[in-house]
């Protein structure tokens, strides 16, 4: 027993890691990791940049309505055979020369194989040899919580390379940069800052995981307040397959106007949670129209994965090639039904609203609007470019709060006021944007 207690002991001192166990990982990340990751150096014409989130960083004077200037940025080994290299599509956006330069140092001329703005994603190469390919990971098995490591060129290449780590935050952000965008971002605090767009996000184990895109600030800085985004590597891999193969992305495309599941949703249609897509407009002869999914539909699941959020099944639907057949669980009037879609190629965005436009059904004042999560108000998720409200100053996402003298705190109460005015009456709605609130006051024609 005496030794048995001893051997125990003896093994519990020496299994404790040490604090250099902890630490190898990070060195090991940063250097094996950084010989994949270039800094891209880019001349372009640039146009009012955006000082919420980053682009790359700019040498000369941010504030000039439009100039030629060099930008910096970052960007991934990801075929060193074919000599591929992805970044960001706003750091080669309209770039006149494109410059690679590698961690050991070597300058390489770059060119475009393709860019996808919808996802931010560019593929450029370098004609070049021994390249160090990033050994990809799976982004769909991160943890909230878990470290990674952030490799890039921040404020100068002066400081290409500079490795900085933290944890995640937060899986399937959207709407962070533009809700035209395919975003899905990984939410993270390692620190990232202009010219670290397009660099890399690895995890622990020194596979790369992320395409590091934007921060998000105060609004008043361009530096990084704790809050970075990247784009996961397997979304990263869907798009780069087309953009290698035949120089753009093709989309699945369902042919429906999306939203979230609210709770007042929820109640009326009998449903008992918030998780799932709800169906609000069909466009006609699109894939959904044909296959029979109506309005008022709420999509569950698809291909048997569930469905959390509309942005979710957006994303999900894009991943898919045109011509593949999706099985779409739905539930209509309280009952479930599987429907089988064959996806059709998603438009461009235009051709995607003008295909909306004989279904859009707008009410008195030119609006269509939807309760907002866990806020007071209504937010406007279309409107009729003709009325009256969009000629003083109503745009989409507006928020609104109040109609005449009456708070409005959700959709029903937006309709119940709505409901008390006519053809040729004023009426006053306050409406904020950016937590900014002003008062709107026009005749209903």
């Amino acid at each position: 027993m005496r030794n048995l207690l001893i051997s125990i002991i003896f093994t519990l001192i020496y299994a404790t890691p040490d604090k250099n166990d902890f630490n190898d990982f990070f060195i090991n990340v940063a250097e094996n990791g950084s010989p994949s990751v270039v800094s891209i150096v880019s001349e372009k014409v640039q146009k009012n940049p955006n000082m919420f989130f980053f682009g790359p960083f700019d040498f000369e004077d941010p504030y000039q309505q439009e100039r030629k200037s060099q930008s910096l940025g970052s960007g991934v080994i990801f075929d060193e055979k074919n000599r591929y290299i992805v970044t960001n599509n706003h750091v080669v956006e309209d770039a006149e020369e494109i410059k690679v330069i590698l961690h050991d140092k070597r300058e390489y001329d770059a060119k475009i194989i393709g860019t996808d703005p919808l996802s931010d994603i560019a593929v450029i190469q370098i004609e070049a040899e021994k390249l160090v390919e990033a050994e990809q990971g799976n982004s769909d098995e991160l943890n909230i919580g878990e470290w990674v490591v952030a490799i890039g060129s921040p404020f100068g290449l002066h400081l290409n390379h500079t490795v900085t780590a933290g944890i995640i935050s937060a899986v399937g952000r959207s709407e962070v940069i533009s809700r035209a965008n395919f975003e899905n971002f990984i939410q993270h605090d390692a620190a990232i800052n202009p010219g670290n767009s397009g660099g890399a996000l690895f995890n622990l184990s020194g596979k790369l995981v992320g395409i590091n895109t934007a921060i998000a600030t105060d609004g008043m800085s361009r530096s990084n307040a704790g809050v970075g985004f990247a784009i996961p590597i397997n979304q990263v891999k869907r798009v780069l397959e087309d953009l290698t193969s035949i120089g753009k992305v093709l989309r699945g495309y369902l042919g429906v106007y999306i939203q979230d599941l609210d709770e007042n949703k929820a109640k009326v249609l009998g449903i008992q949670n918030v998780k799932g897509a709800f169906i609000s407009r069909i466009s006609e002869e699109s894939p959904a129209d044909k296959a029979g999914i109506k309005e008022k539909d709420v999509i569950v699941s698809m291909n048997s994965k569930p469905i959390e959020s509309s942005n979710q099944l957006r994303n999900d639907v894009a991943s898919m090639h045109p011509g593949e057949t999706v099985v779409f669980s739905i539930i209509r009037n309280e009952l479930y039904q599987s429907i089988s879609v064959v996806l059709g190629e998603r438009p461009d965005e235009k051709n995607i609203i003008n295909s909306y436009n004989n279904s859009i059904s707008y009410d008195i004042i030119g609006l269509t609007i939807d309760d907002i999560n866990d806020k007071a108000g209504v937010i406007i998720i279309d409107i009729d470019t003709n009325s009256e409200a969009y000629k003083n100053n109503i745009r989409k996402n507006d928020l609104i709060t109040e109609i005449g003298r009456v708070t409005i705190n959700n959709s029903e109460e937006y309709y119940n006021e709505l409901s008390k005015y006519s053809e040729g009456d004023p009426v006053m709605i306050r409406v904020s944007k950016n937590g900014i609130p002003r008062y709107e006051a026009f005749e209903i024609k």
